[in-house]
């Protein structure tokens, strides 16, 4: 269905409402962003937070779409084969939403059924967005300024408009056997302190990028009425809570508080600064009310075959703060030269199966029930 003149003019409404002044923590600590939010995905929020003494979920960004030297089946993934159990969290993207396939080949009609597979299995869905620059069609690292002309009032902001009804088209096609919509946790323009987006640091204003947020969660929810969506906010790497928040939308605005870092979990030596950060949006996500989160990481084809337990695992649960994330997000496994979880025969399989049998690491099967509350 297409928009109206009305509705875009509330969404643009509501941007301009709210301004770029951040908003105060909810006194109730299981309200998210959506008020109007279905109940499992108010119930997704609150044991997200429940849950994160208890352990950290596992999770890989296309983990049953495809592998090394296997893709499209059914019922697959590079971590059942190696570890015997699935992930606990999926990652899609939903760049190229509208075509057949998204950026990096997966059909959509293929990722709505793992979608809905992972959701009837107990699984947690998390959906990224690399949207193509709006201005040129060029790439998510085309960065010719662009946020500036797709915000209400722009050359473009119509041509955005619809590209936000084509995604709340698809996550309000995200329905159970019985009927009911899958929650996901939304993850959009992520990394955004960093240069390599078109909506990065050098490409617009910290006060432009919170514009952009806060009217893409304004449209979907208010004008489209997507109820099924978590939103999460993931910076690259930073130095200082300062430094995390200045592109913060706001609590309004923001269920998961996250951080993508690959750079320091590469190597002992650095991933001490890694830690640092975590303690940061961990304390930051409770002062809040929110869920924290190590929404990326991963070492790209890996050659140490203890990384799993020596570089993620151990400096994460041995220090007091950072352990309280809720989940872990490692990269995709597109082939051979090009993997972050292995893949069977190869030499990090014994102590990727050492981190998965921690008692604190939560993959599928030792998920309990995320998408009620206990009664």
């Amino acid at each position: 269905m297409s928009t109206s003149f009305y509705q875009i003019i509330f969404a643009s409404f509501i941007l301009c409402l709210t301004g770029c002044r951040q908003s105060s923590s909810p006194a109730d600590s299981d309200i998210t962003v959506d008020a109007n939010a279905t109940y499992e995905t108010k119930a997704l929020f609150h044991n997200l937070r429940a849950n994160t003494s208890k352990g950290i979920l596992f999770g890989q960004q296309d983990a049953t779409a495809y592998g090394v030297g296997w893709k499209d089946e059914d019922l697959k993934s590079d971590v059942n084969e190696v570890c015997g159990s699935f992930p606990a969290v999926y990652g899609w993207d939903v760049s190229g939403i509208g075509g057949e396939y998204n950026i990096d080949s997966v059909r959509f009609d293929r990722m709505k059924f793992w979608i809905k597979s992972a959701f009837e299995r107990g699984g947690i869905n998390t959906v990224s967005w690399h949207l193509q620059n709006p201005v040129t069609d060029g790439s998510c690292w085309d960065t010719t300024t662009a946020v500036r002309h797709i915000l209400p009032g722009g050359k473009f902001h119509n041509k955005y408009n619809r590209q936000l009804d084509l995604l709340a088209d698809f996550f309000s096609q995200l329905k159970s056997k019985n009927g009911k919509l899958i929650p996901v946790i939304f993850r959009p323009f992520h990394e955004a302190n960093g240069h390599w987006f078109w909506w990065g640091a050098r490409s617009c204003t910290d006060d432009k990028y919170i514009q952009l947020f806060r009217y893409t969660v304004s449209y979907l929810r208010d004008v489209k009425g997507v109820h099924n969506l978590l939103y999460a906010y993931s910076p690259d790497i930073f130095k200082t809570k300062e430094n995390y928040l200045k592109r913060f939308p706001g609590e309004e605005y923001v269920d998961v508080l996250g951080v993508d870092n690959y750079y320091n979990f590469r190597s002992e030596d650095i991933v001490s600064e890694g830690i640092a950060q975590l303690r940061i949006v961990v304390e930051l996500a409770k002062s809040m009310n929110k869920i924290s989160a190590l929404t990326e990481t991963g070492l790209d084809a890996q050659t140490d075959s203890t990384w799993w337990t020596k570089n993620l695992l151990y400096p994460i649960i041995n220090d007091s703060v950072a352990r309280n994330i809720a989940w872990i997000l490692v990269w995709r496994n597109a082939d051979a030269k090009h993997f972050f979880v292995p893949y069977p025969g190869q030499t990090a399989v014994q102590d990727f199966i050492k981190f998965e049998n921690h008692p604190f690491t939560v993959f599928e099967r030792d998920l309990p029930k995320m998408y009620q509350f206990e009664k």
